[in-house]
């Protein structure tokens, strides 16, 4: 019988602190390119100047540019899921979605790059991360649509559609990040003020929670 031992797998050089501080340095820039730019736009060039390297030192880190886009996508649905996956079932059900919604709201407000360079891949048909959408952002939904329609069972929360409640929270808050110019054509100036979105968060807290409150 042929022996079932498999060679392990070999492992990769874990990173220098400067080679971690560089490889940072290109996503930031990338994020910033790509979500103005889009893929097709942007150039390996513009990303390299961006962020202070010259291209063949930038191309030591990753390959193509499609890597580079693959990998700040990857790290924005992990930023962007992580409070979405800690929702308590056990918990109060208006206090974590209160979580959650605050959540996304500063992320809108401190990383709206990262929600249009989202949007556009979702609006390119998503060529990239098509098969996440359809494997582990699905199931992590369907779980956490479960938690929600269990809190509706057990009164905890009005009679709503746990998909759309979802759906609702994600095109509200990132609403902030994507259409922040047509928000600053319709208010002016007062869309720049500090406070400007803790006043947002503030509505749009009271306008989801107050919907969802058992009656």
């Amino acid at each position: 019988m042929a022996s079932t031992k498999t060679r392990p797998a070999k492992q990769a050089k874990p990173l220098s602190r400067i080679q971690e501080v560089n490889r940072k340095a290109i996503l930031d820039a990338a994020l910033e390119v790509f979500a103005t730019s889009g893929f097709r736009g942007a150039t390996i060039d513009e990303i390299a100047t961006r962020c202070g390297m010259s291209k063949p030192n930038l191309l030591y880190y990753f390959k193509s540019k499609r890597d580079i886009y693959q990998q700040v996508l990857e790290q924005t649905l992990e930023e962007w899921l992580g409070p979405f996956a800690a929702i308590d079932p056990n918990a109060d059900p208006v206090e974590e979605l209160r979580r959650y919604i605050t959540a996304k709201l500063v992320m809108s407000e401190k990383r709206p790059e990262a929600s249009k360079l989202f949007a556009n891949e979702i609006l390119h048909g998503a060529p990239v991360i098509h098969g996440f959408l359809e494997t582990h952002l699905r199931q992590l939904v369907h779980e956490k649509a479960g938690v929600i329609r269990q809190w509706v069972s057990d009164g905890k929360l009005a009679p709503i559609d746990p998909y759309h409640l979802i759906f609702t929270i994600w095109a509200t808050t990132q609403h902030y990040a994507d259409f922040d110019v047509q928000i600053r054509a319709v208010i002016g100036s007062q869309a720049g003020k500090p406070g400007f979105y803790e006043q947002a968060a503030q509505a749009v807290l009271s306008i989801i929670l107050n919907g969802i409150r058992p009656r």
